[in-house]
């Protein structure tokens, strides 16, 4: 199989993943206990955390210790929070868009970070995708609120910063990224338990939908997403599985129309039309620096260079 297929192929499958996480509004929204952000978090992220560690049978060592607290907090632990922070003190459609900045963010860390050089392809499709995002989610009248702002943009940064990192750590050989995933979900889960109890209180009852809806976002829209998505960031530049996020928001809006019965107007059609160009566009592959740093030579070289 040629190395283009293969990356189309790893391509489509990443893809799964923000496509499934599109789903988690509609879960919230129908199945769920109401004004419970965090504690949604917390059984999104410890419980799926711990059974892919009772999978893997692998625990962090070394620097991966601290190397897998600072992932889980990054991509779990502040990302969930901010995210649902977000989500109620902004109308959806704002929440999405600072969301779709995300891609922009990933290509000034990956510069700086990576090593991978910014190409006007990869801005253009990540402005294209704000737009596209942008036309498929904002509805006239949008109130603003700078909390809700301010946390939008820190979670993207969050998330976008998690998977950067990911991508120059990589993981310790014989580690697979099902417990890659495991680590990180456990460590941002054990951060959420005290951080739910102080602010929401005890968890409330659970009836039949809930506990389904739970069920799915643990096992569909975390472990198995989670874990699908750290294996994209091994085999892809960091910058492309960054704008493969872009599909979420539209996920979401077609499944809205097509299980919940909401309005898809031709409007939104365009914006998911020019979203999934800018996710296409950002494929692109990653252009690393070229180091023109000459050598150090040895000072007898250097004299017969200078002569």
């Amino acid at each position: 199989m040629s190395t283009l297929v293969t990356r189309w192929r790893t391509v489509a499958l990443t893809s799964l993943t923000p496509i499934a996480w599109g789903s988690t509004y509609a879960v919230t929204t129908e199945f769920l206990p109401p004004d419970r952000p965090l504690f949604t978090a917390l059984m999104r992220a410890l419980p799926a955390g711990l059974v892919l560690l009772a999978v893997s049978r692998v625990l962090p060592r070394g620097v991966w210790i601290w190397r897998s607290a600072v992932l889980g907090v990054l991509n779990i632990g502040a990302f969930f929070p901010l995210l649902f922070l977000a989500a109620y003190r902004l109308p959806g459609g704002v929440a999405a868009v600072l969301g779709a900045v995300g891609p922009l963010f990933a290509l000034g860390l990956a510069a700086l970070l990576l090593g991978e050089r910014p190409t006007w392809q990869k801005v253009l499709a990540g402005m294209a995708g704000v737009l596209g995002v942008g036309l498929v989610v904002l509805r006239s009248g949008a109130a603003l609120d700078a909390v809700g702002i301010a946390a939008g943009l820190a979670g993207a940064a969050s998330m976008t910063a998690g998977t950067v990192l990911a991508k120059r750590w990589g993981r310790p050989d014989g580690v697979g990224p099902l417990a890659l995933a495991g680590w990180q979900l456990a460590a941002g889960g054990l951060l959420l338990v005290p951080l739910a109890l102080l602010v929401e209180g005890a968890p409330p009852a659970l009836d039949g939908s809930a506990v389904i809806g739970y069920l799915y976002l643990g096992v569909i829209g975390t472990a198995l997403a989670y874990w699908n998505w750290f294996r994209g960031i091994s085999r892809l530049p960091a910058t492309s599985v960054s704008f493969l996020a872009l599909l979420s928001p539209v996920s979401a809006t077609v499944i809205g129309w097509a299980a919940l019965g909401q309005d898809l107007t031709p409007l939104q059609v365009l914006g998911m039309a020019i979203a999934l160009g800018g996710t296409l566009l950002g494929q692109g592959p990653a252009r690393t620096r070229v180091d023109l740093t000459p050598p150090t030579l040895p000072r007898r070289e250097r004299v017969g260079a200078a002569l």
